[in-house]
């Protein structure tokens, strides 16, 4: 193959770079296409002088052009050896690759483009390019498919200046025309200047991808640590729990063994004074016949002496009180008793423990959820992705207000409302919570009727006698009214709205403490938003402010 490689760079033509087409040698020696060589004395038919393309040799008169037969069998020879070469040998171009410009037939595929001839070579035609001293200031790039691009389109030129005013590459008469006063460099220093932002370009995004990296591996350390300790802190719990039941188990066995201890020993005291009781029946009923047959003697003496033979009766056990009973239902109130304490344990202390579960996380931020354009859910659809099913407590219900509807829905009654008592229900105003406490990210709505209903979030601790939401610092409301609506927060008012509605949006992030009122209509509306810094968990409230019945707040159900 070497030997072909070599014979093929001597029979090929220098003008053309390819296989010579009707060979024709020159006195010089070197030979050329018919047809290049005619094309290129042509161009120099007004200097009335002819040169060789190679050696530069000059020749007057113009020379006769005559075949060289030898070198055209010889090409022959050469096309017919490579058809029946290894297709390896040659790296046809595919329809993704650039062409190489110079070859004909089936076109190689091009190793580099020159700028200056604005054409692309194989490897074969690319040789001149290393190897002559009239291409040493070409300049080689990667194969290209947009070499036309460099030329101008207004002036047919090569654009080797570059604007910096208008950020354009421009040719030489651009520069002389509409860019006449701009900043302007050659191509060749823009390209040295624009080369050196990209490499602070890449230092920076190699900085940041490996700043990211870090992150990355920090996160990923993160998630083992949190998984490790969460699995921690459930077997932890569980035992804590597992014995808190066990305590609890044996507290149950030992009140069972107690009550059927005393049973027995009670059985026993009742059985004995039963038998004592049997006895003396037995005793009186003996007596009695006795009596009986001694009231029936008529003879006097006779009836004398059995009467003064009778025996003395035995003091009588009737000074037993069975009246009244004390059974072991006094057992049961106080156990129920217990179980109501520890009730208020557990909701008191489950509030500590979720607020520690609460301040559990990776510290990320996250941007708020916000309709409209921007980042973030842009329809109240997108919203919902953060719906919490929240019911209202009947246990903090005012005895003012019935729940229904599965305890979503207040609604304020003129009779008070039959409901145990306890220490968690609502005596001073009009108003409940809800059953479920509100961490993390969370939204709800409420659709409301009346005079003035006031949606709220608030703290469990909140003072079941005092004023209504949004008078204290421990909870927020928005004051819905029939024209318009304000923000309370300890009892500091803020008019937000005058547009009548009757559906409130709330959007809670517990962790970020970002708390946001929504008009919700056709359209969602922020009213009011609040940033602050949570410290317990939350839980979502109404209130009716005046007494009139049939007033009504719902917990919508959203889908």
């Amino acid at each position: 193959m070497a030997g072909v490689q070599l014979q093929r760079e001597n029979i090929s033509c220098s003008i053309c770079l390819d296989l010579l087409k009707d060979p024709v040698t020159l006195t010089c020696g070197h030979s050329f296409c018919k047809n290049c060589i005619k094309d290129h004395w042509d161009s120099e038919e007004e200097k009335r002088m002819y040169s060789c393309p190679q050696c530069r040799k000059i020749f007057i008169p113009r020379p006769e052009l005559k075949k060289n037969t030898m070198l055209a069998d010889l090409v022959e020879e050469l096309k017919k050896t490579e058809l029946h070469a290894s297709p390896a040998h040659h790296c046809y171009a595919g329809a993704e690759d650039v062409a190489c410009d110079s070859c004909t037939g089936r076109k190689l595929k091009a190793l580099k483009s020159c700028l200056v001839c604005l054409a692309s070579y194989c490897e074969e035609h690319l040789q001149p390019h290393h190897q002559s001293p009239a291409f040493k200031k070409h300049k080689l790039v990667e194969p290209s498919k947009n070499l036309q691009e460099n030329i101008c389109p207004r002036h047919d030129k090569m654009m080797d200046l570059f604007c910096r005013t208008d950020q354009q590459c421009i040719c030489y008469l651009c520069s002389r025309g509409e860019h006449k006063d701009h900043d302007k460099v050659s191509a060749a220093a823009e390209w040295t200047h624009k080369q050196r932002e990209l490499d602070q370009s890449q230092e920076e995004v190699q900085q940041r991808l490996q700043d990211r990296d870090r992150d990355v591996k920090v996160l990923q350390q993160e998630r083992k640590t949190l998984t490790l300790s969460a699995d921690k802190a459930v077997k932890d719990t569980d035992e804590v729990f597992t014995e808190m039941m066990r305590l609890l188990q044996k507290r149950s066995s030992d009140v069972k063994q107690q009550i059927r201890s005393k049973l027995e020993t009670e059985v026993r005291r009742v059985i004995d004074a039963e038998e004592k009781l049997q006895q003396e029946i037995t005793e009186l009923k003996k007596r009695e016949a006795e009596l009986k047959q001694l009231s029936l003697t008529h003879d006097h003496n006779q009836f004398l002496l059995n009467y003064c033979s009778l025996s003395a009766l035995s003091p009588s056990s009737s000074t037993i009180n069975i009246c009244p009973l004390r059974h072991f239902d006094e057992v049961t109130v106080a156990v129920a008793k217990l179980r109501g304490q520890l009730e208020d344990v557990l909701t008191e202390t489950w509030t500590d423990i979720s607020l520690a579960v609460t301040k559990v996380g990776v510290p990320l931020t996250e941007p708020e959820p916000e309709p409209g354009p921007g980042p973030g859910p842009q329809t109240r659809a997108e919203f919902f992705g953060y719906s919490q099913e929240i019911t209202l407590d009947p246990n903090t219900a005012n005895k003012y207000l019935s729940l229904s509807e599965g305890n979503r829905k207040a609604t304020l009654k003129k009779k008070k409302q039959t409901y145990f008592r306890n220490t968690h229900r609502f005596t001073g105003c009009f108003q409940v919570l809800s059953k479920e406490s509100l961490t993390g990210r969370c939204y709800w709505e409420v659709k409301w009727t009346g005079e003035e209903v006031h949606v709220a979030v608030t703290y469990k601790n909140i003072s079941r006698s005092g004023p209504s939401f949004g008078f204290s610092d421990t909870s927020w409301a928005l004051a819905c009214y029939s024209n318009c609506c304000q923000f309370v927060h300890n009892n500091i008012w803020t008019v937000v709205s005058d547009v009548k509605f009757s559906r409130v949006g709330v959007y809670l992030d517990h962790r970020a403490g970002l708390l946001s009122f929504y008009r919700i209509s056709d359209t969602m509306t922020l009213l009011h938003r609040v940033q602050t810094t949570f410290t317990a968990p939350l839980y979502a409230g109404v209130c009716f402010v005046y007494s009139s019945s049939g007033d009504t707040a719902e917990l919508c159900k959203l889908r």
